[in-house]
């Protein structure tokens, strides 16, 4: 399921907003997305953390980073809404923009009412291609605590990855779309999403339990940084440019797969009656 962007479908503007010094490391590197007031920075010197908050009227709250990336290894730590969230969607992606010919990927997690798991979903966009999504129940409450979550995106492959294990992995095809040459920021956000989040949209979300707050914190990227059209990559960035799952990181994809996923479009024809995607028959 495509996520509409912040901008378009929130009618936010971003605002670059001049911080405290123990804000600093944090506006350095992102511009907010929403009121202030709903973008909350904690530093006590040993974690950074960032609250999102979603209230009625509001829309959503976010932030995205300064800088483009061509390539890079990116994570997050993130604790997610507890009781009832349903409607709600919060997500860490990158993304080239807006267009019809953007290129993105994704994590999402969709609110659920208070007793359901959460669901995560992971999609993949080249050239405004999209539909490529797997959805996955997670082996833990991800409300309880904080969970990494990360993407590696490099020329061969892209990998999502859960507390370091593998769940999935989007390989590059020569004759296929994949994202390879628009640069793309790095977005967090919390967003009303009742219209498809939720049991297809029929489950809306219940303001009663307002405000919904979900917290970031650990964020990391090592990635190529975009600027006049070229790319200058950091040092150790071959540990990650080069990645591809080895036989046992295999078995761990397959391990989620079987167990956890809830959702996989190489398998929905209703959705694809004429035929799968091409990538979908091959390995």
């Amino acid at each position: 399921m495509a996520r509409p962007s912040i901008s378009l479908h929130l009618c936010l503007a971003v605002l670059a907003m001049a911080a405290a010094a123990s804000e600093a490391g944090f506006y350095d590197q992102f511009d907010v997305v929403g009121s202030g007031n709903n973008v909350r920075v904690n530093d006590d010197g040993l974690a950074q953390q960032v609250a999102l908050t979603l209230d009625q009227g509001n829309g959503g709250s976010g932030f995205s980073s300064k800088d483009k990336y061509l390539y890079g290894e990116f994570s997050v730590q993130m604790k997610l809404i507890g009781g009832n969230s349903a409607g709600t969607v919060t997500s860490f992606y990158l993304t080239s923009g807006e267009g019809d010919g953007h290129d993105e990927i994704d994590i999402e997690f969709m609110g659920n009412l208070s007793g359901d798991p959460y669901v995560m979903n992971t999609n993949v966009w080249a050239s405004g291609d999209g539909k490529k999504e797997h959805q996955f129940y997670l082996w833990f409450d991800p409300t309880a605590d904080f969970h990494t979550y990360k993407i590696v995106w490099n020329p061969k492959n892209i990998i999502f990855q859960v507390d370091d294990v593998p769940v999935r992995t989007f390989k590059k095809y020569d004759d296929l779309p994949y994202p390879s040459s628009q640069p793309m920021m790095v977005h967090a956000t919390l967003w009303d999403g009742s219209y498809w989040a939720t049991r297809h949209g029929d489950v809306k979300i219940d303001w009663s339990q307002a405000p919904f707050v979900v917290n970031y914190r650990g964020y990391s990227s090592n990635g190529c940084v975009s600027s006049g059209g070229s790319s200058a990559c950091p040092a150790g960035s071959d540990a990650w440019m080069n990645t591809e799952l080895d036989g046992k990181a295999l078995g761990t994809v397959a391990w989620a797969e079987s167990k956890y996923m809830s959702y996989d479009y190489c398998t929905d024809g209703w959705r694809f009656p004429n035929g799968f995607p091409a990538e979908c028959t091959r390995n």
